[in-house]
């Protein structure tokens, strides 16, 4: 399984359509395999879901994410987990064992 995360740093950007990066994970048998980062294309409608299904992405945790990108990312069969915040890392460990604590989707469009 491959996991997305929008990346300002070493933490969850807040905005998933005007982050700096994105930090793709794979996980196997409980763990992350494999890390690597991608820097974000232009903020343009659908060109993110497009990029991360071509990396074969199957799971975006953001900490906001508009109504539109949601919808093409179920389109996509690419689960959306919105209301994360923190440390990438820690997100990925809280998520890999069923506990990722989220709250409100920062982003109302």
């Amino acid at each position: 399984m491959k996991v997305a995360v929008p990346s300002e740093g070493n933490n969850i950007c807040a905005h998933f359509g005007h982050c700096e990066s994105f930090t793709i994970a794979e996980v196997e048998d409980g763990k992350v395999i494999n890390k690597k980062t991608l820097d974000a294309p232009p903020h343009e409608p659908g060109v993110l879901p497009r990029m991360l299904a071509s990396e074969g992405v199957n799971v975006v945790i953001a900490g906001g994410m508009g109504s539109r990108a949601q919808d093409l990312f179920a389109q996509r069969d690419i689960q959306v987990i919105t209301g994360a915040s923190g440390s990438i890392d820690d997100a990925l460990t809280a998520f890999i064992q069923g506990n990722l604590k989220t709250g409100p989707n920062v982003c109302d469009h």
